[in-house]
């Protein structure tokens, strides 16, 4: 769900959603009220005016595009870096800590969700289809604690949005129906998972119309675009009798572009769903392992990255790099044991898969 924001001063039936994620200045009027000015002012004051005009585009044009659009306290980037780096254990520790900081923010609570997420999504992948993924899990104690945290979230951004609703707001309370949302889909539980799904559509398009400019927004709406546009016939029957909104494939690619490139909060996780359903759905291996590839390169201690970067090489035919990528992810130290014993079941699989196959094309 989450990526740390850049340095200011350098710049998954499938509605798995995480969902939608929806101030104008009165152009004429002030028009109408500069030209009055330059009416009165002499030269000197103009062109000062405009120097100063100048330095806050400048200022402006220098800032990530939402970048100013979420208020993000200054432990964020390093709780992400541990989740994407898969120090789940760490990241929750940190999370909670920000939790006890800031018990009104819902940051917190989904951050800590966000780690739980990738342990559950560790814990029930399987490899068919020639690919390692998430597809379906049985209802577990274990994760209660992970839709409490959404209930929490939610809870927390419904509370600031009746006391003074603001885009950030409506985006948490979006976030947390999405986070709760993906479980429910992952355990087949299809009505829970569309119910909370359109109830985060909703906040997030209202975050979206409150502010155009909040692109962290797009990752739950280019999701939820793309996958109700790939549901099968028969999905898309039940998705009319259900009421469910439609999407569009073509407008989720998009919007899921857009956060990877000026996303403040999201972008490595587009980045993942983006890479994962253009191999999933699309069958475009070249695109997705160009998505794919910077993910692993920055965050290699995570094996998710590195099994699905393996499963691009090997559609692809480029066999020692896919074998690579598998015993990489085999090497990988993960603090779980319930999730080593499955990247490591992962990897078995995976290289027998590759091993029965054709001939290389590595160069």
């Amino acid at each position: 769900m989450l990526r740390a924001p850049p340095n200011r001063d350098s710049n998954h039936l499938r509605w798995q959603l995480s969902l939608k994620c929806l101030n104008s200045l009165d152009a004429e009027a002030a028009l109408h009220s500069s030209s009055i000015r330059r009416m009165i002012v002499d030269s000197m004051s103009a062109c000062r005016r405009a120097c100063i005009a100048f330095l806050f585009v400048s200022c402006c044009l220098a800032l990530p595009v939402g970048a100013a659009n979420l208020t993000l306290p200054p432990e964020t980037p390093a709780i992400l870096d541990k989740i994407y780096s898969f120090d789940i254990s760490g990241a929750v520790a940190a999370a909670k800590h920000m939790q006890e900081e800031q018990p009104e923010n819902p940051l917190g609570y989904l951050l800590e969700a966000e780690a739980l997420w990738w342990r559950i999504w560790c814990t029930s992948a399987d490899f068919k289809y020639g690919m390692s993924d998430a597809r379906h899990r049985a209802k577990l104690e274990a994760d209660q604690r992970y839709l409490q945290l959404a209930a929490k979230a939610g809870s927390l951004a419904d509370a600031q949005i009746k006391k003074h609703e603001t885009a950030e707001s409506q985006f948490y309370a979006g976030m947390a129906d999405a986070a709760a949302a993906r479980l429910y889909a992952l355990r087949l539980e299809n009505r829970n998972a569309a119910r909370a799904g359109v109830h985060g559509r909703e906040h997030l398009l209202r975050a979206k119309a409150l502010d155009p400019d909040l692109v962290d927004a797009d990752f739950g709406l280019g999701l939820y675009n793309y996958y109700v546009d790939t549901l099968s016939t028969t999905a898309r029957i039940l998705r009319f009798f259900m009421g469910i909104p439609g999407g569009s494939k073509q407008e989720g690619l998009r919007l899921l572009e857009q956060d990877i490139s000026h996303g403040v909060l999201t972008p490595d996780e587009a980045r993942f769903y983006l890479g994962l359903n253009l191999h999933r759905y699309d069958q475009q291996y070249e695109k997705s392992l160009a998505v794919i590839g910077p993910l692993a390169e920055k965050y290699p201690a995570n094996p998710v990255f590195q099994l699905a970067l393996g499963d691009l090489y090997a559609k692809l035919g480029r066999k020692e790099k896919a074998f690579a990528c598998y015993r990489d992810a085999s090497s990988l130290k993960v603090q779980d044991a319930q999730c080593q014993a499955r990247i490591q079941e992962l990897v078995r699989v995976s290289i027998e898969a590759l091993s029965a196959g054709g001939k290389s094309s590595d160069h």
